[in-house]
């Protein structure tokens, strides 16, 4: 009996076009691997580029999991001007001369914006104020506020600053950045959070992502690409790039796939993956008093 028509249970690292949305590649993939069990890991803005973690089959059980890793971008920030959606996708709100900012200014704004801070998401976004998103909001002319929350950006680099003209005539300054971060992290918050510390206003006209996790750009795949050969990270490499391992024998794997919660080494991080002795992935568990506990089960 063959199994070519089967799909794979494992993960799709893909290189997002511009214009589409994270739910557009999901339906796109939904085709292409023909199966409705498709999911992502950490939503891309519309705007942006890059690194989108999905999930095929057994697979999307992972995915929650992999969206709480550290991410990495690359992207220009453009002082001189608000938007609407803090990118260049919302309509223009003010226009301010950024000519005059200093190299000086620019470092000490993005050290202010480095390390653990507290972010006011973007108004326009996904994020949810008791119960309805913050962009139907947004749309529907309600004003309201945004709590601020706490996000990490380990690292926030300026590459390059070039002075531009935007369309209406103002001197505006261009920022090409790197910015690794926690998940939640707005790039778009930072771009508009760095352009108000200098008194000028700031958005993103760029956006790549360029890691999620340990899945860089490097294993990215673009649709086109898929399309014509679906490559699919198997689920046991998947997790063993993503997470600590923990190798048990064969009377611990049934024991752990039936529910019985065994005694679990210490581990630095969690949730911990767990292999059976033929390098089959188990399952996702973490410690909970010296004992594992199954997040999701795969073997």
């Amino acid at each position: 009996m063959t199994q070519h028509n089967k799909t794979p249970d494992g993960l799709v690292i893909v290189d997002k076009p511009s214009g589409f949305t994270s739910h557009d590649v999901v339906a796109k993939m939904r085709g292409i691997a023909r199966t409705r069990r498709v999911g992502h890991a950490g939503t891309l803005d519309p705007m942006a580029t890059g690194v989108l973690v999905l999930g095929v089959e057994k697979a999307t059980k992972l995915l929650g999991h992999l969206a709480l890793t550290e991410k990495e971008y690359l992207g220009t920030i453009r002082l001189g001007q608000n938007t609407v959606t803090d990118d260049a996708e919302g309509e223009i709100t003010s226009s301010t001369d950024a000519s005059k900012v200093t190299r000086e200014a620019i470092d000490a704004g993005v050290a202010a914006l480095s390390g653990d801070i507290m972010q006011v998401p973007s108004k326009v976004s996904a994020i949810k104020i008791d119960g309805k998103r913050s962009y139907a909001r947004v749309r529907g002319g309600e004003d309201f506020e945004i709590p601020a929350r706490p996000v990490t950006v380990s690292a926030f680099r300026v590459y390059d600053v070039r002075d531009a003209e935007a369309q209406d005539g103002t001197p505006v300054v261009d920022l090409v950045v790197s910015v690794v971060c926690s998940s939640g992290t707005y790039i778009r918050a930072l771009a508009r959070d760095l352009g108000a510390g200098l008194g000028v206003g700031g958005h993103l006209t760029a956006l790549r992502r360029t890691r999620v996790g340990p899945y860089g750009l490097d294993a990215a795949k673009t649709l086109e690409q898929l399309q014509e050969e679906l490559t699919v990270m198997p689920i046991a490499d998947a997790a063993a790039a993503a997470f600590a391992r923990w190798d048990v024998d064969e009377k611990r794997a049934k024991l752990l796939i039936n529910g019985v919660r065994l005694d679990m080494p210490a581990y630095d991080t969690a949730p911990v993956a767990v292999f059976g002795p033929d390098g089959r992935f188990l399952a996702l568990v973490e410690e909970q008093k010296g004992k594992a506990k199954s997040l999701a089960v795969f073997g």
